[in-house]
C-alpha cells in the first residue's frame, strides 16, 4: 500500500442509480498546506487504470507522470496551492472499488460492485474536499479520465471551480458503445476467470499483463520510451516490465466499472453552461483522444470560451506527462490568471466553422 496515501471515510453515498454505496473509502496523496479560507486547492484527477501516483517522477501511468506540472516551484505551484489527488471510487488504489469488502457480505464485492456515475465518482470527492476544509478549488485539473472528472466538476459544482484543466480528454466519452461489456467478457472467458472470482486474486495476472501491454502499445509507450530506451527489443522487455507491475496490482473488474462510467458520461448537451475557463489540451499523436475531436468540441456552445493547445509530440496518450514541457508554460500562466482575466486562445474561427 503506498505510505503517502490517507484515508477518509465518507457518509454513505446514494448512487444515481438509486443504490446506497455504504461508508466509501476514498484514498488521496495531498501536497502543501491549505489556506485559512479554504480558496488555494487544487483538484488532481487520475486517468482510467491509474491513480495518485500519477503525481510521482517516473511513474507508470498510462497517461504520462504528471511530476513535471505538479511540485514546488511548477506549472500547479504546491507552494502557493493545496494540491489534493484522489483515487476516484470503482478503482483499486485504496478507494472503495470492486476489491473492497463489501460490509453486507464480509467478502469482496467483485462482480456485485454496484453501478457508478462520474456524478457519483465527484460527488465522493466532494465529500472529502468538505472534510479537508476546502471551500472553493482554485482548480480542476486532469488527464483521460481525469479530463471527464474535471468537466463533470465544473458542472456539478459550478460555484466552486474557478479553472479547468482537462488534457488529452473531452466532455463526452468519444468510444464506441459496448467496450463496458466486451472487456467483461473477454475477462470471464478467460480460463483463470473462476479462480478469480473464488477469491484467487492472482489468477487473472497473465490475462491483465496482455491486456495492459496492448493499452500502452495503442496509447503511443513506444515514443514515450524511445528516448530513454533506443534499442527496441529493450523497450519491448521494458513494456513487459510495466504491465507485468500493473498486473500485479489492478483488479480486473475497475476495468469494468470505470469503462461504465466513461461510457455514460456525455455533457455535450449541458457545457454552454459551463462557468469555469478552460484550458484544454491534445496532443497530435494521441489515438485515443485524437485531435480531430477539437474540431467538434469547438462548434458546442460555449466553448468558444475555451482556450485550446494542441502538442506537438509523438507520444501520444502518454503526452501531457511525457512532453510536460509543451504546455507546462501555458499552464503556469492559467494558473496566474484570475479567472475573468483569461483571454481564450486555440479554437480558431476556421476551426469553429
Amino acid at each position: 500500500m503506498d505510505s503517502l496515501l490517507h484515508y477518509f471515510t465518507g457518509p454513505d453515498l446514494r448512487l444515481a442509480d438509486g443504490a446506497l454505496l455504504r461508508a466509501p473509502v476514498t484514498a488521496y496523496r495531498s501536497m502543501g498546506r491549505l489556506n485559512a479560507a479554504g480558496t488555494n486547492a487544487v483538484l488532481v484527477l487520475h486517468g482510467y487504470t491509474t491513480g495518485p501516483s500519477m503525481l510521482d517522477a517516473g511513474a507508470n501511468v498510462a497517461e504520462g507522470s504528471w511530476a513535471d506540472l505538479v511540485g514546488p516551484g511548477k506549472p500547479i505551484d504546491t507552494d502557493r496551492y493545496f494540491v489534493v489527488c484522489p483515487n476516484m471510487i470503482g478503482s483499486c488504489y485504496g478507494s472503495t472499488g470492486p476489491a473492497s469488502i463489501d460490509p453486507d457480505s464480509g467478502a469482496p464485492y467483485g462482480i456485485a460492485f454496484p453501478s457508478l456515475t462520474l456524478t457519483d465518482i465527484v460527488a465522493a470527492q466532494k465529500a472529502l474536499l468538505d472534510a479537508l476544509g476546502v471551500t472553493r478549488l482554485a482548480a480542476v485539473t486532469g488527464p483521460s479520465f481525469g479530463a471527464y472528472q474535471s468537466f463533470q466538476w465544473a458542472l456539478q459544482f459550478p460555484d466552486f471551480v474557478e479553472r479547468v484543466v482537462a488534457a488529452v480528454g473531452a466532455p463526452w466519452h468519444p468510444g464506441a458503445p459496448g467496450a463496458a461489456e466486451a472487456i467483461l467478457a473477454d475477462l470471464a472467458a478467460d480460463p483463470g476467470w473462476a479462480a478469480w472470482c473464488a477469491g484467487e486474486m492472482h489468477a487473472m495476472f497473465a490475462k491483465l499483463t496482455a491486456m495492459r501491454t496492448a493499452t500502452l502499445t495503442r496509447y503511443g509507450v513506444d515514443a514515450e520510451l524511445a528516448d530513454r530506451i533506443p534499442d527496441p527489443a529493450a523497450r519491448a522487455s521494458e513494456v513487459a516490465l510495466l504491465a507485468r507491475e500493473w498486473a500485479a496490482g489492478f483488479d480486473p473488474m475497475s476495468l469494468v466499472v470505470l469503462m461504465r462510467a466513461a461510457e455514460a458520461f456525455d455533457l455535450r448537451a449541458q457545457i454552454d453552461a459551463m462557468r469555469a475557463p478552460v484550458l484544454y489540451v491534445l496532443s497530435r499523436s494521441d489515438e485515443v483522444f485524437s485531435p480531430a475531436l477539437a474540431r467538434k468540441v469547438a462548434q458546442l456552445p460555449g466553448t468558444e470560451r475555451w482556450s485550446y493547445v494542441e502538442l506537438d509530440s509523438d507520444k501520444g496518450h502518454f503526452a501531457s506527462g511525457a512532453d510536460a514541457a509543451l504546455w507546462a508554460e501555458t499552464l503556469r500562466r492559467f494558473m496566474d490568471t484570475a479567472p475573468d482575466a483569461w483571454t481564450p486562445t486555440g479554437f480558431d474561427m476556421e476551426m469553429a466553422a
